[in-house]
């Protein structure tokens, strides 16, 4: 099981290349369709795979968490993936699947996990609309193997928000606000659920958002924004104030967006902040090398309202100039 994961930091050398490694792994036979499912879930956020240990279990709990169990001294919540999806399969969850997301530690019990993929980015597709509607948002992205088989990537926030109290209330408090009606943030993720923190945040901030599912819409959107603004005589940073991007993305990620933005003359003076769970400084670096103004790490509302309002004004002080 251990040398599934092995030398897991050298995978870091992928991110900035628009290809990304992820675990398969099945959570059994549902007995609605007769089907096992593969499932996936990028590596960068998988800590270890390991053999589910004796878990306690916990009051006041989601239907979905089994408990708690003990990991190096530290007390980790442990989320059967199958209860979440609504799998109703009888096969034991003898494996976990430990992640680290947003300085977070959680276990996902899973049946059983097959290999490492490693694939480009531009091969996962955004889910049709049929599949996010049957799957209440919990893919992001899906491809199709060799075999045949359709993988689909899980959305981690949403199953985190959903069973702990990452994203409560309280965590919008204290959030800046910005004295200008007309300021306006591109912002992208693939993430539903991240996609409304953001979109919470900016409401709470006075700040008005232009959403998209990944990198590439939000490229497309750009250069739309870009012919308006030749066509009328305005810089784009008139328009776009800021670009607000996720790392993990289908079609397009967060660095390669990055790198057309600042490698095209027509969105000069345009930051770009990115907005991860991928926090370790050697995406921070990477993201640095290209172009990336400030890194900010998911999801604290109060941080990123301050990056966002420095950024902004730093902006919007340029146009008046």
């Amino acid at each position: 099981m251990s040398e599934l994961l092995k030398n897991i930091d050298a995978r870091t050398k992928l991110a900035g290349t628009n290809k990304l490694e992820i675990l398969l792994f099945f959570l059994g036979v549902d007995q609605r369709t007769g089907r096992r499912e593969t499932y996936g879930i990028n590596v960068f956020k998988v800590r270890e795979v390991m053999r589910t240990p004796k878990i306690t279990a916990a009051p006041e709990m989601p239907s979905s968490v089994e408990g708690m169990v003990s990991l190096r001294g530290t007390l980790v919540p442990v989320i059967d993936l199958a209860k979440y999806t609504g799998v109703s399969s009888d096969s034991p969850r003898e494996i976990m699947i430990v992640t680290e997301y947003n300085g977070h530690t959680q276990g996902f019990l899973v049946e059983g996990v097959d290999t490492i993929l490693r694939l480009d980015w531009s091969k996962m597709r955004v889910p049709p609309e049929m599949l996010v509607a049957q799957t209440g948002g919990l893919v992001t992205a899906v491809t199709e193997l060799e075999d045949g088989r359709l993988v689909m990537m899980m959305d981690v926030e949403k199953v985190l928000s959903e069973t702990t109290n990452i994203d409560h209330e309280i965590m919008y408090r204290g959030v800046v606000t910005v004295n200008n009606p007309e300021a306006t943030v591109f912002y992208c993720d693939d993430s539903s659920v991240a996609r409304k923190q953001i979109e919470r945040t900016l409401a709470a901030m006075g700040v008005k958002g232009v959403a998209a599912v990944n990198g590439r819409q939000m490229w497309e959107e750009m250069e739309k924004v870009a012919n308006y603004a030749t066509a009328v005589g305005k810089p784009v940073v008139s328009f776009i104030n800021l670009v607000l991007t996720d790392i993990e993305m289908p079609e397009m990620d967060g660095y390669i967006l990055t790198k057309r933005i600042k490698s095209d003359p027509r969105f000069a003076g345009v930051p770009v902040v990115m907005h991860s769970s991928l926090s370790g400084m050697s995406n921070q670096k990477l993201g640095e090398s290209v172009g990336v103004d400030e890194y900010v790490p998911k999801f604290e509302p109060q941080r990123l309202s301050e990056t966002l309002a420095r950024r902004l004004g730093k902006a919007l002080e340029s146009l008046e100039q």
